[in-house]
């Protein structure tokens, strides 16, 4: 098997992959995921389309990621997981599509206007 090189993008999360078969070894910009990722919940993120599809400690994966904070990272990474697995086989779609992992969230944050604080909040207004 050739290595298979995808990407996945979440807010301003960008997650690039390249993922060949191995013992299930996944590092994200150098380091082991479990340390890269604090909580347990992203690490079941990341490991949540092996898990769909069956296919736990079967391929090894090198992962860059940039922008955002680490739960868009995340996101980011398990969205280019599952593109990559569906690279490899088609049939993975079917089980991956209902549990919302081949769409990519495509809620960003509002630009800020001008003449306002933020996007909506205005400046406070005075009548005198």
């Amino acid at each position: 098997m050739e290595v298979i090189n995808t990407s996945g993008r979440r807010k301003t999360a960008v997650a690039r992959i390249y993922m060949k078969e191995g013992s299930g070894k996944i590092s994200v910009n150098n380091k082991d995921y479990k340390e890269y990722f604090p909580s347990s919940q992203l690490h079941y993120q990341v490991l949540m389309p092996f898990q769909i599809t069956d296919n736990l400690d079967k391929y090894d994966i090198k992962a860059n990621l940039d922008g955002g904070g680490i739960t868009g990272q995340a996101q980011a990474l398990r969205l280019a997981i599952s593109k990559a697995l569906v690279e490899l086989n088609e049939e993975y779609k079917a089980l991956l599509k209902p549990h919302g992992l081949m769409t990519r969230d495509p809620r960003m944050v509002e630009r800020k206007k001008p003449g306002q604080k933020k996007a909506r909040k205005r400046f406070q207004f005075s009548k005198r």
